[in-house]
C-alpha cells in the first residue's frame, strides 16, 4: 500500500507546479492532464476583515464596485439576503479603487441545484488586477480539465488538491498576490505570483504564473500599470458572494 501511494504521489506532484511556478507542459486545458486528489475541507469560517482592510463587499452596498462598460452607475449585479450575485448577462464587474500586491479574501456559493456540467456549471472567476485569474467553479463531483477547476491558475496550474465543497455550501478563497515587476522599457523582470487557500487547504504556494491567464491560449506578460482593478466574472451562472476585503501590501524591501 505504501509503495503504491508513492508511486501516485510521484505522478501528479510534477504536473501541478515546477519550483513554484505553473508548468508549460501540459497543452493548456488538456483533458489528459491528471486531475488532483480530493481533500475533504473542514469547510470554511466566516474570517471578519482586518483594521487595515479595504472592504470590497459587506452585504450592504455596491459602492465599491462599477460595470466597465457603465463607469459611473452602480455595477449592474444585485444584493440578494445580504450576498453578491452575479446577473448573467450583464457582465463582469470591477472595483473602483486599483490595487497591485494584495491579500485577498472572499466567500463564493455555486447554485443549488447544480446546473449543467464540466465548464457550465457554478462558472465564475477572481481576476487580480483584471488579468490574473484564479478559478471559481462548481467543482464538487464535477468532471472538468484540472487546469480550469475550482482554485485553479486559470489555464496554467491546476490546484495541488480539490478542497470544494458542495453546491450550495460557502467557500473561501485567501489569496497573496504579488504583481509581475517590469523594467523602464516594459520588459518583464519578476512575473506575478500567487498563494491560494481554498477552504482553509493550501492548493497553490507562490506559484510564477507564465503571464496572463486566458482561455486556449497562452499570452505573454506586456507590461501595465503597478496598480488595476480586481474584477468577478460574469459566466453566465448566478453565483454569490459574501465578506470580500482586500489588503494593500507592501512592496518587498
Amino acid at each position: 500500500m505504501v509503495r503504491r501511494m508513492l508511486l501516485v504521489f510521484a505522478f501528479i506532484l510534477p504536473v501541478v507546479t515546477a519550483g513554484g511556478q505553473a508548468t508549460p507542459g501540459w497543452p493548456i486545458h488538456s483533458l489528459e492532464r491528471p486531475r488532483p486528489l480530493i481533500v475533504h475541507p473542514g469547510g470554511p469560517t466566516f474570517v471578519s476583515p482586518p483594521a487595515d482592510a479595504v472592504v470590497l463587499f459587506d452585504g450592504r452596498s455596491l459602492d465599491p464596485w462599477r460595470s466597465p462598460g457603465d463607469t459611473t452607475g452602480p455595477a449592474h449585479w444585485r444584493i440578494v439576503d445580504g450576498t453578491l450575485e452575479v446577473v448573467p448577462g450583464t457582465g463582469n464587474i470591477e472595483t473602483r479603487i486599483a490595487f497591485g500586491d494584495a491579500q485577498l479574501h472572499l466567500e463564493w456559493m455555486a447554485p443549488n441545484p447544480p446546473l449543467g456540467e464540466g465548464q457550465a456549471r457554478g462558472n465564475s472567476g477572481v481576476f487580480l488586477m483584471g488579468r490574473y485569474e484564479v478559478q471559481i467553479l462548481d467543482s464538487w463531483e464535477n468532471l472538468t480539465y484540472a487546469d480550469g477547476q475550482a482554485a485553479s491558475i486559470y489555464g496554467q496550474a491546476p490546484p495541488a488538491v480539490n478542497a470544494s465543497l458542495p453546491p450550495g455550501r460557502w467557500q473561501s478563497y485567501d489569496i497573496l498576490f504579488r504583481r509581475p515587476r517590469f523594467d523602464a522599457r516594459g520588459r518583464l523582470t519578476e512575473p506575478a505570483r500567487m498563494t491560494v487557500i481554498h477552504n482553509g487547504v493550501a492548493v497553490q504556494v507562490n506559484v510564477a504564473l507564465l503571464g496572463p491567464t486566458s482561455h486556449q491560449v497562452r499570452e505573454p506578460y506586456a507590461a501595465h500599470p503597478n496598480r488595476l482593478p480586481l474584477s468577478l466574472q460574469d459566466h453566465g451562472d448566478p453565483v454569490r458572494f459574501r465578506n470580500i476585503w482586500i489588503r494593500p501590501l507592501p512592496a518587498r524591501p
